[in-house]
């Protein structure tokens, strides 16, 4: 008999979920997709995903359905949350409901604080998470332009009793290129402080600014305000136990200054109004800071700003509807 062929559902289709759709079904695994967008939805049926720029392939896909519950349906031995993290409790809502007792739920999502949300509905040993360190924007909404990856992910069982699956997960990523490692859950969890950190430095200041990742690290006025908003992380992190490397704050201004001439995905989503990631990003580090008495000022002020806009832009997008 030939080696079982794996069967992966995935529920969101940005950036994130359309690279590893790509790349799973390249791996030679069943792949199965949905998305709250009905148009992208009918692209993808059509024309399948394309990823260009740092990574050009493309994929079309037999299962494609139009919503959570028809997905659900569908037989899968993983199922991934690639969803936004403001989009996460609508998810569990659905996903909940879902009576595969052995499916394994793979979380797809940077940012601090969501894993908790998930293990509230379901059963820890059946929860992965990975950390992803590849990014881009949609050109097209079945079309991905992967504007960096800098290898590897990770993913690791959350409370390592199926390090196994954890494991298969890497093989098959890394076996067509989106290298990704097999970690422990304590190692995980500093992996997702870190690229946290990273987010949290240059996000939201693109955001506010209008200024490119590339263009914020070349002027040294953001430059400074980039260090400051890392330091802060760090005092936090450390009161956290988490374990960073050594050199850290170099390290992650080196990380970003190899950043490309485009928006981080907050930007991109405050720029079109819609909801951010800001309260798993710097609004955590605020919070844990709290937590320790340890005054984040920078990380306090663009979270607060972030929310400000978006409050105003959601307010008035509620005018235009009376």
């Amino acid at each position: 008999m030939g080696e079982k062929v794996f069967r992966f559902g995935i529920i969101g289709l940005g950036p994130v979920g359309q690279a590893l759709a790509v790349h799973l079904k390249e791996a030679g695994c069943e792949v199965a997709i949905t998305d709250i967008d009905k148009n992208k939805l009918a692209l993808i049926r059509n024309s399948g995903i394309e990823l260009v720029d740092k990574i050009e392939k493309q994929a079309y896909f037999k299962h494609v359905y139009s919503s959570i519950q028809e997905l659900l349906e569908h037989d899968f031995d993983v199922l991934i949350s690639a969803v936004k993290d403001y989009n996460v409790d609508s998810i569990i809502e659905q996903v909940k409901l879902c009576d595969k007792k052995d499916v394994f739920l793979l979380i797809a999502q940077n940012g601090i604080g969501v894993r908790k949300k998930y293990i509230t509905h379901f059963e820890e040993s059946k929860v992965l998470r990975m950390v992803v360190n590849y990014a881009g924007n949609l050109h097209a909404p079945n079309v991905t332009a992967v504007s960096f990856f800098n290898p590897p992910n990770y993913v690791a069982s959350v409370d390592d009793s199926h390090p196994e699956i954890a494991e298969k997960i890497a093989e098959l990523l890394t076996s067509v290129g989106l290298i990704t490692e097999k970690v422990g859950s304590f190692e995980v969890v500093n992996k997702i402080w870190e690229k946290t950190i990273l987010n949290a430095a240059l996000s939201p200041l693109c955001a506010i600014s209008n200024l490119t990742m590339k263009e914020a690290m070349d002027h040294p006025d953001t430059l400074e305000i980039v260090e400051q908003i890392i330091y802060e992380a760090v005092e936090v992190a450390k009161a956290e136990e988490i374990k960073l490397p050594e050199n850290f704050v170099k390290l992650c201004i080196r990380y970003l200054k190899n950043a490309g001439n485009h928006m981080p995905s907050l930007a991109v989503d405050l720029i079109n109004k819609k909801e951010t990631e800001i309260d798993f990003m710097n609004g955590k580090i605020v919070e844990y800071g709290r937590k320790h008495y340890i005054k984040t000022p920078l990380n306090l002020t663009f979270t607060n700003l972030v929310r400000s806009i978006t409050y105003k832009n959601r307010t008035s997008k509620d005018g235009e509807n009376i």
